[in-house]
């Protein structure tokens, strides 16, 4: 089973899998690392990774990137519309809302959901792992930022079933960096001793993100979190590219942004001179030929101007690191290290201003670009029962509070209660008792819209069905389960009703109100420490619970239920309908995957063609630069004659003008008829002088063995002690053999002189080869026939040497083997 780690980043992924010697960073196809997040569409197929990112600029309007902040959200989502204004390609409004992005693929527009282009990068991801390992890959653990929320987490679940994938977990980036530093690290305090506290800031090309967790030997547990969604690497491209075109407008009167294939040139230069700018504090040149219009641009730019610009997003780099800490409830002494991780913390600025808040060098130990893939494969391998992972135990939280709200028809007011609060252990569920009469519905939000990076703050509504009053006309007991589950995804997973029932008293076990989230199989792996967490919890549910006219709901306290009588209760489930969840609905889903597996084919069908097309490129052009060399002599009459010597190099470059003409646009099966074609003209060249290059060396490799066998005949006559063990009609046979093999080699070897060079050879390589192995099957056995051992005697007693008819004596009453000592006599 293959264990892969998948780290979706807004310009970049990397892949990761766990291998029997550990985890390991695979390369794609072009032998890089890391796979740029681009989907091109093109008229026949798609181009994904970094075919992709080479049309960026050539089909700019098909091209897409940058996509990845549009999971879950809306068209009209005010961060879309301001991105919109950015992007070369184009977005459309969905019938459900949602954004679309507009493309031309197989020539006709086409509208993709967010969801099917993640889910096309996802598929190139998968090849690729899967080409890496040699083996199908399903099962993969995908990073997601820490501030993504219910929709937006939805929506890369979806993204991964359209792709083939089973995605066993959502992990936070940083969580993800977190059991990628701590899992390797051998001294770890023990659970008893104060844990080690790791800030791990990692800010990549689009978001910035902090985390402070503590570390105990076999464990970790984030204690705070806190997010910049719009402070990234792009930012201070984006800072460079605005000095630019407002520089090339006054200097050479130029409009970058009228003209997209331009913008996109420069901001990709913009992005190779911040990096320069990283390692160089001098002046560094940027150069552009042909920039607008034919014409060439030139400028410069240093560090400190760079840092000038940028003042505005710098200043915003210490607000996470102070909520992050205020939230840990920790003060700088007890940070034991600052770990920083991401593209943009290469900046020097930025790494100045972390050590600065903190008072201490930040470390570097963990790879920037590819520890978040790592800890996603190790994250991976700890779920999979296919591998045996040190125990490592991971405790992540809820970014943001969530609320649950009720109301059933006949109430006159809403209740309300905070069931996860910012930073609560995650996954976790908790049973939430009601009192209802009729079915209801509760409507799960975000309790702080103004916290949230994303306009709408609900999660969705979840309808209980069938409920119904006691017999007694007294309302009934309903308990709702409510979780946040390994992905960070909230939902209401099941309901019970709860009967009185007449009869002898007896007891029934109910679940906890805190209970474990994780499977039985997985609570070894995924422990939530729920000391003090349950009782805090307990006292925020009782505060907020909301009681009025007996349709209350409540947290029930586990610890009173054994002071209560016991009463014979029946538990019956209840059905919990999801509605207006943002998630594609399973109908909508499977057309996607359906239609993932057309695109799949079909770009396997073009991708044939192109290889077929490439051979009879290929084999053009080496046969013919060949003809004028190395097959020059080896070119028969039939084929050229002496008053049409170019007649072969004329039909290779009539072949390849066709390729570029009537070519162009061929099915496969006209390139492969072209191609045999060319081979009946080109292969009986190749072939004599393949055989005219290989026959010398292989008549040199037999004359060698036939040499060999003769001295051991020759030696044989002579009474070679070495041989004595042959029989003569076995060395006569060798004898026979050698000289049998040297007349034939002989022959040939004479006939082949005699013909040309363009005439096929009188014997061929293959035949001289098999003529080898002939001898080494005949004469090897006989000369390399280990000489036999002499057979020791047992030793002799000449006064009882007859005396009994048992086994010698140095064999004993068992019959063991005799001494291997010569035999002796007195």
């Amino acid at each position: 089973m293959s264990v892969v780690g998948i780290d979706v980043g807004f310009q970049n992924c990397y892949i990761a899998v766990a291998r029997s010697g550990g985890i390991e960073t695979v390369a794609n196809e072009y032998s890089d690392r890391c796979t740029p997040a681009c989907v091109s569409l093109a008229s026949k197929n798609r181009m994904i990774g970094n075919a992709a990112k080479s049309k960026v600029i050539t089909n700019f309007k098909n091209t897409v990137h940058g996509f990845k902040k549009f999971h879950g959200r809306a068209f009209d989502d005010p961060f879309v519309q301001r991105e919109k204004l950015k992007l070369p390609y184009s977005l459309q409004k969905m019938t459900n809302g949602n954004t679309g992005i507009k493309v031309h693929y197989l020539d006709e527009d086409k509208v993709f959901t967010i969801e099917q282009i993640t889910g096309m990068l996802l598929t190139k991801l998968k090849e690729t792992s899967e080409s890496a390992l040699k083996k199908p890959v399903v099962d993969c653990v995908i990073s997601v930022p820490g501030f993504f929320t219910d929709a937006e987490r939805r929506s890369l679940i979806d993204a991964s079933q359209i792709a083939g994938l089973n995605c066993l977990r959502l992990i936070n980036d940083t969580t993800a960096v977190a059991l990628a530093y701590g899992i390797y690290k051998q001294d770890l305090p023990t659970p008893e001793e104060r844990p080690r506290n790791v800030v791990f800031v990692d800010m990549g090309h689009s978001s910035y993100q902090v985390s402070i967790t503590a570390f105990n030997k076999g464990k970790l547990k984030v204690l705070g979190t806190a997010f910049d969604p719009y402070l990234g690497g792009r930012n201070f491209d984006e800072a460079l590219v605005d000095y630019f075109c407002e520089e090339f407008k006054s200097k050479y009167k130029l409009n970058v942004r009228e003209n997209p294939r331009a913008l996109l040139r420069l901001q990709q230069e913009c992005e190779k001179l911040k990096k320069l700018m990283s390692a160089n504090s001098s002046d560094l040149p940027l150069n552009i030929e042909c920039f607008m219009n034919s014409i060439d641009v030139s400028s410069r730019m240093n560090r400190g101007h760079f840092e000038d610009m940028c003042a505005q997003y710098l200043m915003r780099v210490e607000m996470p690191l102070k909520a992050a800490l205020e939230q840990s409830k920790l003060s700088r002494d007890e940070i034991c290290a600052v770990e920083i991780v991401g593209g943009a913390t290469r900046i020097p600025a930025i790494k100045e201003r972390i050590t600065r808040f903190f008072g201490k060098d930040v470390s570097t130990t963990l790879n920037a670009d590819e520890a978040v893939a790592r800890g996603c494969a190790l994250q991976c391998a700890i779920l999979s029962p296919a591998f045996k992972v040190r125990e490592f135990s991971i405790t992540d939280v809820v970014p943001f509070p969530i609320t649950l709200r009720w109301k059933s028809p006949t109430d006159d007011g809403l209740g309300e209660c905070e069931v996860f609060s910012k930073n609560h252990a995650a996954p976790f569920s908790k049973v939430i008792t009601f009192h209802k009469k009729e079915p209801f519905d509760l409507e799960a939000f975000y309790s702080n819209p103004q916290e949230l990076p994303y306009p709408d703050h609900r999660i969705g509504w979840f309808s209980v069905q069938n409920v119904v009053p006691q017999p007694d006309g007294d309302s009934s007991k309903v308990k709702v389960k409510v979780r946040v589950n390994i992905h960070g995804i909230f939902s209401v997973s099941c309901a019970s009703l709860i009967e009185k029932q007449k009869g002898e008293d007896m007891q029934i076990d109910l679940e906890p109100v805190v209970q474990n989230e994780s499977r039985p199989e997985d609570q070894h792996k995924m422990q939530v420490d729920q000391e003090g967490q349950n009782q805090e919890d307990q006292q925020n549910e009782d505060s907020s619970s909301h009681s009025k006219d007996g349709t209350a709901g409540e947290m029930e306290d586990p610890t009173a239920g054994g002071n209560k009588p016991k009463v014979k209760v029946k538990s019956t489930d209840l059905p919990v309908l999801s509605k207006n969840v943002r998630q594609l609905d399973r109908d909508v889903l499977n057309n996607f995957v359906e239609y993932e597996q057309q695109m799949i084919v079909q770009d396997k069908l073009v991708k044939e063609l192109n290889e077929a097309k490439n051979a009879v490129e290929e084999y053009v052009y080496d046969l013919r630069d060949k003809l004028c060399g190395i097959y020059e002599k080896y070119i028969t009459a039939e084929v050229c004659t002496v008053f049409d010597s170019n007649r072969l190099t004329l039909m290779l470059e009539d072949m390849e003008n066709w390729l570029y003409e009537d070519g162009e646009d061929q099915p496969k099966e006209v390139y492969v008829d072209k191609l045999e074609a060319l081979k009946r003209l080109g292969e009986p060249i190749q072939n004599r002088h393949r055989e005219h290059e290989d026959r010398p060396r292989a008549f040199e490799e037999l004359g060698k063995k036939l040499q060999l066998y003769m001295k051991v005949v020759d030696s044989y006559k002579q009474k070679d002690e070495q041989y004595l063990h042959v029989s003569a009609e076995e060395m006569s046979t060798v004898e026979k053999c050698v000289i049998e093999t040297t007349g034939w080699m002989n022959t040939k070897m004479n006939a082949q002189c005699k013909i040309t060079t363009t005439q096929d050879p009188v014997v061929k390589v293959a035949d001289i080869i098999a003529k080898i192995q002939e001898v080494e099957d005949i004469c090897s056995p006989v000369v390399n026939r280990p000489r036999p051992t002499v057979e020791d005697v047992p030793e002799v007693n000449e006064h009882n040497s007859g005396a009994h008819n048992g086994p010698p004596a140095n064999q004993g009453a068992e019959g063991t083997k005799p001494s291997t000592k010569a035999m002796e006599t007195d």
